[in-house]
Protein backbone atom coordinates (compact mmCIF):
# COMPACT_ATOMS: atom_id res chain seq x y z
CA UNK A 1 0.00 0.00 0.00
CA UNK A 2 0.94 3.87 -0.69
CA UNK A 3 0.48 6.69 1.42
CA UNK A 4 1.27 10.44 0.69
CA UNK A 5 1.36 12.09 3.95
CA UNK A 6 -0.39 15.88 3.27
CA UNK A 7 -0.66 19.36 5.46
CA UNK A 8 -3.73 21.27 5.49
CA UNK A 9 -4.42 24.57 6.48
CA UNK A 10 -4.58 23.89 9.91
CA UNK A 11 -0.70 23.21 10.15
CA UNK A 12 0.16 26.57 11.25
CA UNK A 13 -1.82 25.90 14.34
CA UNK A 14 1.03 23.98 15.57
CA UNK A 15 3.72 26.61 15.40
CA UNK A 16 6.57 27.35 16.48
CA UNK A 17 7.13 23.61 15.92
CA UNK A 18 6.47 23.64 12.38
CA UNK A 19 8.06 26.69 11.34
CA UNK A 20 11.31 24.71 11.14
CA UNK A 21 10.00 20.87 10.19
CA UNK A 22 7.29 18.90 8.57
CA UNK A 23 4.42 18.71 10.98
CA UNK A 24 4.57 14.76 10.12
CA UNK A 25 8.16 14.89 11.71
CA UNK A 26 6.80 15.71 15.50
CA UNK A 27 7.21 13.12 17.96
CA UNK A 28 4.68 11.61 20.46
CA UNK A 29 5.32 8.64 21.91
CA UNK A 30 8.22 6.66 20.76
CA UNK A 31 7.56 7.33 17.31
CA UNK A 32 7.16 10.65 15.09
CA UNK A 33 3.86 11.36 13.54
CA UNK A 34 4.43 9.64 9.46
CA UNK A 35 5.95 6.44 11.34
CA UNK A 36 2.89 6.08 13.47
CA UNK A 37 1.24 6.12 9.80
CA UNK A 38 3.10 4.19 7.84
CA UNK A 39 2.62 1.67 10.66
CA UNK A 40 -1.30 2.15 10.75
CA UNK A 41 -1.65 1.69 7.47
CA UNK A 42 1.52 -1.08 6.26
CA UNK A 43 2.37 0.90 3.50
CA UNK A 44 5.40 0.04 1.34
CA UNK A 45 5.82 3.61 -0.57
CA UNK A 46 5.43 6.93 1.02
CA UNK A 47 5.17 10.41 0.13
CA UNK A 48 4.59 13.92 1.18
CA UNK A 49 2.56 16.88 0.23
CA UNK A 50 3.69 19.93 1.79
CA UNK A 51 4.70 23.48 2.60
CA UNK A 52 7.28 24.79 -0.39
CA UNK A 53 9.58 25.34 2.52
CA UNK A 54 10.03 22.21 4.17
CA UNK A 55 9.95 19.87 0.65
CA UNK A 56 13.91 20.28 0.34
CA UNK A 57 14.18 19.26 3.72
CA UNK A 58 12.20 15.57 3.12
CA UNK A 59 14.79 15.60 -0.43
CA UNK A 60 17.74 16.14 1.70
CA UNK A 61 17.27 13.67 3.79
CA UNK A 62 15.65 11.14 1.95
CA UNK A 63 16.78 11.90 -1.85
CA UNK A 64 14.44 8.97 -3.49
CA UNK A 65 11.42 10.18 -1.23
CA UNK A 66 8.56 11.49 -3.54
CA UNK A 67 7.34 15.08 -2.46
CA UNK A 68 4.95 16.92 -4.35
CA UNK A 69 5.68 14.93 -7.19
CA UNK A 70 2.42 14.69 -9.32
CA UNK A 71 3.94 11.70 -11.70
CA UNK A 72 4.08 9.57 -8.42
CA UNK A 73 1.00 10.50 -6.78
CA UNK A 74 -1.03 10.13 -10.33
CA UNK A 75 1.01 6.35 -10.81
CA UNK A 76 -1.42 3.82 -8.71
CA UNK A 77 -4.12 3.91 -5.84
CA UNK A 78 -2.66 5.62 -2.79
CA UNK A 79 -4.25 6.74 0.40
CA UNK A 80 -3.71 10.57 1.57
CA UNK A 81 -3.18 10.62 5.27
CA UNK A 82 -3.12 14.19 7.36
CA UNK A 83 -0.09 14.61 8.53
CA UNK A 84 -1.61 15.69 12.03
CA UNK A 85 -3.75 12.75 12.06
CA UNK A 86 -2.08 10.57 15.38
CA UNK A 87 -3.37 6.97 14.70
CA UNK A 88 -5.22 4.46 16.61
CA UNK A 89 -3.04 1.27 17.55
CA UNK A 90 -3.29 -0.95 14.26
CA UNK A 91 -5.88 -3.41 13.69
CA UNK A 92 -5.11 -6.98 15.19
CA UNK A 93 -3.58 -9.12 12.86
CA UNK A 94 -6.21 -10.96 10.42
CA UNK A 95 -8.68 -8.26 10.99
CA UNK A 96 -10.45 -7.34 7.32
CA UNK A 97 -7.95 -4.64 5.87
CA UNK A 98 -10.64 -1.55 5.89
CA UNK A 99 -8.42 0.46 3.44
CA UNK A 100 -8.68 -2.11 0.41
CA UNK A 101 -12.26 -1.12 0.64
CA UNK A 102 -14.08 1.19 -2.06
CA UNK A 103 -12.90 5.38 -2.35
CA UNK A 104 -14.08 7.15 1.30
CA UNK A 105 -12.98 9.61 3.77
CA UNK A 106 -12.13 8.73 7.57
CA UNK A 107 -12.74 11.37 9.77
CA UNK A 108 -12.28 12.24 13.00
CA UNK A 109 -15.09 14.82 14.41
CA UNK A 110 -15.93 15.66 11.41
CA UNK A 111 -12.43 16.53 9.60
CA UNK A 112 -10.78 14.43 7.36
CA UNK A 113 -7.86 12.15 9.06
CA UNK A 114 -7.21 10.31 5.51
CA UNK A 115 -8.75 9.72 2.03
CA UNK A 116 -8.87 6.51 0.33
CA UNK A 117 -8.30 7.42 -3.89
CA UNK A 118 -8.22 5.71 -6.56
CA UNK A 119 -6.67 6.94 -10.16
CA UNK A 120 -9.44 9.46 -10.98
CA UNK A 121 -9.30 11.13 -7.85
CA UNK A 122 -5.85 11.95 -8.55
CA UNK A 123 -5.53 13.00 -11.23
CA UNK A 124 -6.99 16.49 -10.48
CA UNK A 125 -4.73 16.62 -7.20
CA UNK A 126 -1.41 18.80 -6.52
CA UNK A 127 0.18 20.40 -3.91
CA UNK A 128 -1.62 23.65 -5.03
CA UNK A 129 -5.08 21.95 -5.46
CA UNK A 130 -5.04 20.24 -2.51
CA UNK A 131 -7.74 22.27 -0.45
CA UNK A 132 -9.87 22.00 -3.41
CA UNK A 133 -9.91 18.85 -3.89
CA UNK A 134 -10.73 17.75 -0.23
CA UNK A 135 -13.27 19.83 -0.17
CA UNK A 136 -14.80 18.11 -3.20
CA UNK A 137 -14.14 15.09 -1.52
CA UNK A 138 -16.11 15.89 1.37
CA UNK A 139 -18.92 16.45 -0.38
CA UNK A 140 -18.81 13.41 -2.89
CA UNK A 141 -17.33 10.69 -1.29
CA UNK A 142 -18.33 7.90 1.21
CA UNK A 143 -17.45 8.77 4.90
CA UNK A 144 -16.56 6.70 7.92
CA UNK A 145 -15.35 7.80 11.54
CA UNK A 146 -12.57 6.73 12.57
CA UNK A 147 -10.52 6.26 15.87
CA UNK A 148 -7.69 8.76 16.43
CA UNK A 149 -7.00 12.32 16.92
CA UNK A 150 -6.55 15.17 14.84
CA UNK A 151 -3.87 17.69 16.91
CA UNK A 152 -4.27 21.31 16.06
CA UNK A 153 -2.12 22.19 19.03
CA UNK A 154 1.39 21.41 20.58
CA UNK A 155 -0.32 21.05 23.95
CA UNK A 156 -2.49 18.20 22.48
CA UNK A 157 0.93 16.27 21.49
CA UNK A 158 1.52 16.54 25.26
CA UNK A 159 -1.76 15.29 26.74
CA UNK A 160 -1.22 12.36 24.06
CA UNK A 161 2.17 11.24 24.87
CA UNK A 162 1.61 9.18 28.14
CA UNK A 163 -0.81 6.56 26.07
CA UNK A 164 1.46 7.04 22.77
CA UNK A 165 4.46 5.82 24.53
CA UNK A 166 2.08 2.57 26.01
CA UNK A 167 0.89 2.27 22.51
CA UNK A 168 4.15 2.22 20.50
CA UNK A 169 5.92 -0.11 23.01
CA UNK A 170 3.18 -2.40 22.56
CA UNK A 171 3.37 -2.20 18.58
CA UNK A 172 7.11 -2.97 19.30
CA UNK A 173 8.73 -6.50 18.00
CA UNK A 174 9.44 -8.92 20.32
CA UNK A 175 12.48 -7.61 22.29
CA UNK A 176 14.99 -10.25 21.29
CA UNK A 177 14.27 -9.77 17.71
CA UNK A 178 14.44 -5.67 17.68
CA UNK A 179 17.76 -5.67 19.88
CA UNK A 180 16.31 -4.93 23.69
CA UNK A 181 16.59 -6.43 26.56
CA UNK A 182 16.27 -6.41 30.30
CA UNK A 183 19.27 -4.99 32.59
CA UNK A 184 20.43 -5.24 36.14
CA UNK A 185 18.81 -1.90 37.06
CA UNK A 186 16.24 -1.34 40.22
CA UNK A 187 12.79 -1.82 39.30
CA UNK A 188 9.89 -0.98 40.28
CA UNK A 189 6.56 -2.54 38.88
CA UNK A 190 6.49 -5.02 36.30
CA UNK A 191 10.00 -5.82 34.73
CA UNK A 192 8.21 -6.91 31.35
CA UNK A 193 7.46 -2.95 30.80
CA UNK A 194 11.23 -2.26 30.98
CA UNK A 195 13.12 -2.50 27.64
CA UNK A 196 17.37 -1.42 27.40
CA UNK A 197 19.22 -2.04 24.49
CA UNK A 198 22.46 -3.36 24.69
CA UNK A 199 24.12 -1.00 24.01
CA UNK A 200 22.81 1.70 26.53
CA UNK A 201 25.21 2.42 29.69
CA UNK A 202 23.11 2.48 33.24
CA UNK A 203 25.52 2.98 36.46
CA UNK A 204 24.90 1.82 39.74
CA UNK A 205 21.81 3.20 41.40
CA UNK A 206 19.28 3.81 38.55
CA UNK A 207 15.61 3.14 39.61
CA UNK A 208 12.96 2.67 36.70
CA UNK A 209 9.27 2.53 37.79
CA UNK A 210 7.43 0.69 35.50
CA UNK A 211 4.28 0.72 37.67
CA UNK A 212 2.31 3.13 35.61
CA UNK A 213 3.54 2.25 32.01
CA UNK A 214 7.01 0.99 30.04
CA UNK A 215 10.18 2.67 30.06
CA UNK A 216 12.29 2.41 27.12
CA UNK A 217 16.14 2.66 27.03
CA UNK A 218 17.60 2.97 23.28
CA UNK A 219 21.20 2.77 22.18
CA UNK A 220 23.85 4.15 23.01
CA UNK A 221 21.75 6.35 26.02
CA UNK A 222 23.98 7.33 28.57
CA UNK A 223 22.04 7.05 32.49
CA UNK A 224 23.94 8.37 35.70
CA UNK A 225 23.41 7.20 39.04
CA UNK A 226 20.76 8.36 40.87
CA UNK A 227 18.45 8.57 37.58
CA UNK A 228 14.70 7.88 38.82
CA UNK A 229 12.77 7.03 35.61
CA UNK A 230 9.49 6.67 36.05
CA UNK A 231 6.80 5.36 33.15
CA UNK A 232 5.66 6.00 30.71
CA UNK A 233 9.25 7.58 29.16
CA UNK A 234 11.71 6.99 26.71
CA UNK A 235 15.13 8.03 26.64
CA UNK A 236 16.57 8.43 22.82
CA UNK A 237 19.07 7.15 20.80
CA UNK A 238 22.63 8.39 22.26
CA UNK A 239 20.40 10.67 25.05
CA UNK A 240 22.47 11.51 28.02
CA UNK A 241 20.64 11.58 31.61
CA UNK A 242 22.46 13.32 34.50
CA UNK A 243 21.04 12.32 38.10
CA UNK A 244 17.58 13.51 36.97
CA UNK A 245 14.21 12.85 37.86
CA UNK A 246 12.15 12.12 34.40
CA UNK A 247 8.38 11.70 35.36
CA UNK A 248 5.79 9.64 33.23
CA UNK A 249 4.84 10.75 29.73
CA UNK A 250 8.35 12.17 29.13
CA UNK A 251 10.00 11.67 25.95
CA UNK A 252 13.57 12.35 25.71
CA UNK A 253 14.76 12.61 21.84
CA UNK A 254 17.84 11.50 20.22
CA UNK A 255 21.37 12.93 21.88
CA UNK A 256 19.30 15.35 24.50
CA UNK A 257 21.41 15.72 27.78
CA UNK A 258 18.92 15.64 30.56
CA UNK A 259 19.38 16.97 34.28
CA UNK A 260 16.99 18.37 36.62
CA UNK A 261 13.44 17.29 37.06
CA UNK A 262 11.40 17.09 33.43
CA UNK A 263 7.54 16.14 33.24
CA UNK A 264 5.38 14.87 31.00
CA UNK A 265 7.30 16.39 27.66
CA UNK A 266 8.30 15.93 24.44
CA UNK A 267 11.92 16.65 24.21
CA UNK A 268 12.90 16.49 20.19
CA UNK A 269 16.64 15.55 19.65
CA UNK A 270 20.03 17.64 20.80
CA UNK A 271 18.44 19.77 22.99
CA UNK A 272 20.45 20.41 26.08
CA UNK A 273 19.05 20.69 29.76
CA UNK A 274 22.08 19.66 31.49
CA UNK A 275 21.26 21.45 34.88
CA UNK A 276 19.19 22.12 37.38
CA UNK A 277 15.92 23.08 36.73
CA UNK A 278 12.02 22.13 36.27
CA UNK A 279 10.80 21.92 32.74
CA UNK A 280 6.74 19.93 32.97
CA UNK A 281 4.31 19.86 30.53
CA UNK A 282 6.36 21.71 27.49
CA UNK A 283 7.56 20.82 24.24
CA UNK A 284 11.00 21.62 23.23
CA UNK A 285 12.17 21.84 19.64
CA UNK A 286 16.03 20.50 18.12
CA UNK A 287 19.35 22.24 19.11
CA UNK A 288 17.55 24.19 22.21
CA UNK A 289 19.83 24.96 25.13
CA UNK A 290 17.99 25.67 28.64
CA UNK A 291 20.65 27.25 31.00
CA UNK A 292 21.10 26.36 34.69
CA UNK A 293 18.24 27.37 36.63
CA UNK A 294 15.59 27.86 33.66
CA UNK A 295 12.03 26.48 34.98
CA UNK A 296 8.78 26.10 33.15
CA UNK A 297 5.70 26.60 34.96
CA UNK A 298 2.96 24.81 33.96
CA UNK A 299 0.54 25.78 36.48
CA UNK A 300 -1.44 28.32 37.36
CA UNK A 301 -1.35 29.43 41.46
CA UNK A 302 -5.21 29.76 40.97
CA UNK A 303 -5.67 26.55 39.35
CA UNK A 304 -7.97 27.87 36.53
CA UNK A 305 -7.32 27.04 32.44
CA UNK A 306 -4.52 27.91 31.01
CA UNK A 307 -4.34 30.20 27.32
CA UNK A 308 -1.77 30.58 25.58
CA UNK A 309 -0.73 33.41 23.79
CA UNK A 310 -1.14 33.41 19.94
CA UNK A 311 -0.32 36.54 18.41
CA UNK A 312 -1.35 38.87 20.15
CA UNK A 313 -4.51 36.57 21.26
CA UNK A 314 -4.74 34.20 24.58
CA UNK A 315 -5.95 30.86 22.91
CA UNK A 316 -8.17 28.90 25.31
CA UNK A 317 -6.40 25.14 26.08
CA UNK A 318 -9.42 23.99 28.06
CA UNK A 319 -6.14 22.61 30.35
CA UNK A 320 -4.73 23.33 34.09
CA UNK A 321 -1.40 22.14 32.95
CA UNK A 322 0.50 23.97 30.16
CA UNK A 323 3.98 24.49 30.30
CA UNK A 324 5.93 25.98 26.94
CA UNK A 325 6.11 25.51 23.56
CA UNK A 326 10.07 26.50 22.45
CA UNK A 327 11.67 26.49 19.13
CA UNK A 328 14.51 25.23 17.25
CA UNK A 329 17.97 26.93 18.66
CA UNK A 330 16.17 28.61 21.44
CA UNK A 331 18.49 29.83 24.50
CA UNK A 332 17.90 30.81 27.83
CA UNK A 333 20.36 32.77 30.58
CA UNK A 334 21.07 31.29 33.78
CA UNK A 335 18.05 31.35 36.14
CA UNK A 336 15.17 32.53 33.28
CA UNK A 337 11.32 32.05 34.75
CA UNK A 338 9.02 30.48 32.02
CA UNK A 339 5.26 31.11 32.61
CA UNK A 340 3.04 28.42 32.00
CA UNK A 341 1.42 28.66 28.62
CA UNK A 342 4.56 30.21 27.12
CA UNK A 343 5.57 29.76 23.50
CA UNK A 344 9.33 31.27 22.37
CA UNK A 345 9.86 30.84 18.52
CA UNK A 346 12.94 29.56 17.27
CA UNK A 347 16.56 31.30 17.20
CA UNK A 348 15.32 33.41 20.47
CA UNK A 349 17.71 34.48 23.11
CA UNK A 350 15.67 34.20 26.52
CA UNK A 351 17.44 36.43 29.39
CA UNK A 352 16.98 36.33 32.91
CA UNK A 353 15.42 39.31 34.86
CA UNK A 354 12.99 39.61 38.15
CA UNK A 355 10.32 38.20 37.30
CA UNK A 356 8.71 35.75 34.80
CA UNK A 357 9.51 36.10 30.79
CA UNK A 358 6.31 37.81 29.18
CA UNK A 359 4.59 34.90 27.33
CA UNK A 360 5.23 35.03 24.26
CA UNK A 361 8.99 35.80 22.22
CA UNK A 362 8.69 35.60 18.63
CA UNK A 363 11.70 34.12 16.78
CA UNK A 364 14.68 35.78 15.69
CA UNK A 365 14.14 38.32 19.03
CA UNK A 366 16.12 38.73 22.17
CA UNK A 367 14.12 39.24 25.33
CA UNK A 368 16.39 41.18 27.35
CA UNK A 369 16.79 41.67 31.20
CA UNK A 370 13.24 43.99 31.65
CA UNK A 371 11.34 42.06 28.99
CA UNK A 372 11.88 44.31 26.13
CA UNK A 373 12.03 42.74 22.60
CA UNK A 374 14.71 43.13 20.13
CA UNK A 375 15.19 41.87 16.71
CA UNK A 376 17.97 39.68 15.76
CA UNK A 377 18.82 41.25 12.91
CA UNK A 378 22.29 39.41 11.67
CA UNK A 379 20.78 36.28 10.33
CA UNK A 380 24.27 34.81 9.71
CA UNK A 381 25.73 35.10 12.81
CA UNK A 382 22.55 33.61 13.89
CA UNK A 383 23.68 30.40 11.46
CA UNK A 384 27.48 30.66 11.91
CA UNK A 385 26.28 30.13 15.75
CA UNK A 386 24.23 27.30 14.56
CA UNK A 387 26.30 25.56 12.73
CA UNK A 388 29.00 25.74 15.44
CA UNK A 389 26.93 24.21 17.91
CA UNK A 390 26.08 21.80 15.62
CA UNK A 391 29.47 20.93 14.59
CA UNK A 392 30.10 20.07 18.35
CA UNK A 393 27.74 17.17 18.17
CA UNK A 394 28.77 15.39 14.81
CA UNK A 395 26.34 17.55 12.79
CA UNK A 396 25.72 20.44 10.63
CA UNK A 397 23.99 22.93 9.37
CA UNK A 398 23.06 21.69 5.53
CA UNK A 399 22.00 23.88 2.71
CA UNK A 400 18.06 22.80 3.32
CA UNK A 401 18.30 23.24 7.21
CA UNK A 402 19.72 26.86 6.18
CA UNK A 403 16.64 27.76 3.92
CA UNK A 404 14.56 26.35 6.19
CA UNK A 405 15.65 28.63 9.24
CA UNK A 406 15.31 31.47 7.01
CA UNK A 407 11.92 31.23 5.94
CA UNK A 408 11.37 31.24 9.61
CA UNK A 409 12.30 34.54 9.64
CA UNK A 410 9.86 36.71 6.99
CA UNK A 411 11.68 40.01 7.49
CA UNK A 412 15.26 38.44 7.32
CA UNK A 413 13.79 35.99 4.39
CA UNK A 414 15.44 38.06 1.05
CA UNK A 415 19.00 37.75 2.08
CA UNK A 416 21.03 35.93 0.30
CA UNK A 417 22.46 31.93 1.19
CA UNK A 418 25.58 32.66 3.23
CA UNK A 419 28.41 30.55 1.34
CA UNK A 420 28.80 27.02 2.93
CA UNK A 421 32.02 24.60 3.21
Amino acid sequence: MRICVYEDSHVRGLDPLTLTRPAADLICGLDTLVQKQTRYFAAGSVGHLCRASVAELIRARDPLCPVNDPAWLHGAQTVLVNARWVPPPRPAFGAPNPFAEDPHLGLVNGEIAYAVLELPQLHALTAHTLEDCLDSWSHTLPTRDVAGTLVRRPWELIDLNPTEIANDFEARSDPHVCGFQQSRVAVVGPTKRLLIHPTARLDPMVVADTTNGPVVIGPGAVVQAFTRLEGPCSVGTGAMIFGAKIRGGTTVGPYCRVGGEVECSILLGYTNKYHEGFLGHSYVGEWVNLAAGTHTSDLRCDYRPVTVPIDGVEVATGRTKVGSVIGDHVRTGLGVLLDCGSVIGPFAQVLPNSGFTPREIPGFHRCGGVGNLKILTDIDRLLTTADTVMRRRGQQLTPALEAIYRAAAPRLSLLPLRRTA
